[in-house]
């Protein structure tokens, strides 16, 4: 039986939600990871970076960009050092600035993936996947990049059966 692993990065606290800044206990993208896990099964592994993000939505946003123009790989409290013993990995995260944020990609760049099946899922409140599927083939050397899913933020609480579906469809 294949073995998946859900390796994301959530933002809880200040979040932008259908035109207006929200305080979210937990991050749309957590709920959603959560979700592929109840789907399918799986390790989860969340990515944290040792400096936060300002707590000011609109602040942290900031940061994003200026980090995303800069290349930025901002330094993470714990890695993975292998994904050797998983088949399907779910790499979820917020759409920041077209793509995910750049801690997603300091994990990433640090792995091995061939031969692994990567399955993008992306929150967002209106840019869908953006480009977010083209960065992953170029950070994730050798692996196969199945079909992506983008939640709309303001509905990830209440996507779960879209989640599942997708998830059990791409293992």
């Amino acid at each position: 039986m294949a073995k998946n692993l859900i390796i994301y990065y959530s933002r809880k606290g200040q979040n932008y939600v259908n035109g207006s800044v929200v305080n979210l206990k937990k991050g749309n993208t957590e709920i959603c990871a959560e979700f592929i896990q109840n789907a399918v099964g799986g390790d989860l592994f969340e990515i944290e970076t040792v400096k936060t993000y300002s707590a000011d939505y609109m602040t942290c946003t900031r940061e994003a960009q200026e980090e995303a123009r800069a290349g930025e790989r901002p330094e993470l409290k714990n890695y993975l050092d292998t994904v050797a013993d998983y088949d399907n990995i779910f790499i979820c995260g917020p759409c920041w600035w077209g793509t995910f944020p750049c801690a997603v990609f300091t994990q990433l760049e640090k792995l091995n993936w061939t031969g692994k099946n990567i399955f993008a899922l992306m929150t967002h409140e209106g840019s869908g996947l953006g480009h977010c599927e083209r960065d992953l083939k170029n950070a994730c050397k050798g692996a196969k990049i199945g079909k992506g899913l983008a939640v709309h933020g303001a509905e990830a609480a209440r996507s779960e059966n879209t989640v599942a579906a997708w998830a059990k469809k791409c293992v």
